[in-house]
């Protein structure tokens, strides 16, 4: 595997794909789409320029692997979006082609199921930025989180350190997409619990790897993008976050005991673990429940880490992911964990 290197950054004018790797939804829900493309050209300066498969729900592989070929390929494009996730990337990944990206390195942003792509990026020696998608960042009601918002912007233009930080306020109970109402108004956001720190006793520089937690354990499952020799990982940051799927305690332990089982785990010297997402649709937990259920997962996390990588040091709620805000992590870039000082940098 290659050591991932930066691509170059966009300018504010420059053209940018607006793509859709996984799943069609700006075909279905257009309003935060179409927000994100406002905010895009608007508060960033960019050209969104969108692609055949872009508003294609049932779009297959095969088009939306063209879509990336040419979005990379295309000298005037200089960076790349996803409008959003879905379940069945891990389908595109066999259809890529690696040189022709790999001549064309672009920044990429995009999360939960491009985890896929983002791991395809690390092995091909790009780093890629895991947040920013259209419909969710872009696209939030009212107006972008304020965080979110400043971590894209540094993530997009300026190159060096960046430090995270915890969330003011937050928030992962969704509204309906397809109600006009929905966008005339911020979502209710609580006030930040702050990160909790175990084993902060020392400070690790290491890259990152990792993204949603239920993507990385279908990539596990597939073999696929796994790098073949574990040491790749010694003395890296490993991120994980779940989804709105609100997969169990039971389901999280058993994938990073998976992991540790293929000595994957215990090789990173430090995990970020994001804020989990405790409601949706299917299942609108009540604050009391959803307070049970995050601290069920970060119970079977901690479990995990005594029984394989007891010395690792974790930070617990990071806002990396599927709540709001969701701070962009460079994938296979650099990242700093401070314990004593209880600071995380990341190197855009």
């Amino acid at each position: 595997m290659r050591t991932p290197a930066y691509p170059p950054k966009p300018s504010p004018g420059d053209r940018v794909a607006v793509l859709s790797p996984s799943s069609g939804l700006p075909g279905l829900f257009p309003l935060p789409y179409e927000l994100g493309l406002e905010r895009l050209r608007g508060e960033y300066g960019l050209v969104p320029v969108e692609y055949p498969a872009s508003r294609t729900m049932g779009s297959t592989p095969r088009q939306r692997a063209d879509d990336l070929h040419a979005a990379f390929a295309d000298p005037d494009i200089k960076a790349v979006f996803a409008s959003i996730g879905g379940d069945d990337q891990i389908t595109v990944l066999p259809l890529l082609d690696r040189e022709l990206i790999r001549a064309h390195p672009k920044p990429f942003f995009g999360w939960s199921d491009n985890t896929n792509l983002l791991m395809f990026l690390h092995n091909t020696g790009i780093v890629g930025y895991h947040g920013g998608s259209v419909m969710v960042e872009l696209g939030r009601p009212g107006a972008m989180h304020p965080q979110t918002a400043e971590s894209l912007r540094a993530a997009l233009f300026t190159p060096g350190p960046y430090e995270l930080r915890p969330a003011e306020r937050w928030n992962d109970v969704d509204r309906d997409w397809a109600e006009p109402a929905t966008f005339e108004t911020e979502p209710p956001a609580r006030p930040g619990t702050g990160w909790t720190w175990v084993n902060a006793d020392r400070v690790v520089e290491g890259r990152s790897w990792g993204g949603c937690l239920e993507i990385v354990a279908w990539l596990l499952t597939a073999d696929r993008e796994i790098p073949r020799d574990p040491a790749e990982f010694d003395g890296g940051v490993l991120f994980l976050e779940t989804s709105e799927e609100l997969p169990s305690a039971t389901e999280v332990f058993r994938t990073l005991r998976n992991m540790g089982e293929r000595g994957l785990l215990g090789r990173f010297s430090a995990l970020l673990m994001g804020r989990p997402k405790t409601w949706s649709f299917e299942r609108p937990h009540s604050e009391r429940e959803a307070a049970r259920y995050a601290a069920a997962q970060r119970d079977a996390v901690l479990r995990a880490l005594r029984d394989y990588a007891p010395d690792t040091m974790a930070v617990f709620d990071v806002d990396l992911g599927h709540t709001d805000p969701n701070l962009v992590m460079p994938y296979g870039g650099l990242v700093r964990v401070d314990g004593p000082a209880r600071r995380i940098t990341v190197t855009y």
